[in-house]
């Protein structure tokens, strides 16, 4: 069993920066890929981006630039730095891990950003 629990939202101002951190439970923490998904109200839940355990990233067009994945295996989290936030980005974020083919996800966290 796999438990994930993030933290880090908030409400900013455009332009504005936040760092989402993911915690997970289990030994299994640095073996295993971690994404960040986000569901913004009315859309479907879509990948922002993910970090392999060997640090290989990749992002979705619309984050690149903006946002960095980045994870600590002795702390087994993984952090999102979000910076130049847009209203678009407006958002509840997912943590994700696939663990012998189980998918995971957190509680997620609210990302608002707005004047």
């Amino acid at each position: 069993q796999v438990q994930l629990v993030e933290s880090g939202g908030g409400l900013v101002q455009p332009g504005g920066s936040l760092r989402l951190s993911c915690v997970a439970s289990g030994s299994i923490f640095s073996i295993s890929p971690m994404a960040w998904y986000r569901q913004a109200p009315g859309k479907e839940r879509e990948l922002v981006t993910v970090i392999t355990s060997g640090g290989i990233t990749n992002y979705a067009d619309s984050v690149k630039g903006r946002f960095t994945i980045s994870r600590n295996n002795a702390k087994n989290t993984v952090y999102l730095q979000m910076n130049s936030l847009k209203p678009e980005d407006t958002a509840v974020y997912y943590c994700n891990t696939v663990v012998a083919s189980s998918t995971y996800w957190g509680q997620g966290t609210q990302v608002t950003v707005s004047s």
